[in-house]
């Protein structure tokens, strides 16, 4: 019974990252020029396009780990 309990409180807890993730994504996209900075990697050829946002995952991966070490000192 203990297991199916700890099962449970795991699968909310990732349903809140996945809501709190959603939500940070959407927001994201309303930034101003974020997805489009200089250094991303865009190919368009006829009916392919290939997007590779280089800069842009750097950019917020650093936000991320400042955020996170933030949150998380001791």
């Amino acid at each position: 019974m203990n297991s199916l309990y700890d099962i449970g409180k795991l699968i909310v807890f990732l349903g809140i990252i996945m809501v709190v993730a959603g939500g940070f994504l959407m927001a994201a996209g309303k930034i101003a020029g974020l997805g489009r900075l200089p250094g991303d990697i865009y190919i368009q050829k006829g009916n392919f396009t290939f997007y590779f946002p280089v800069v842009t995952m750097l950019i917020m991966s650093l936000l991320l780990t400042l955020l996170l070490n933030l949150l998380f000192r001791r």
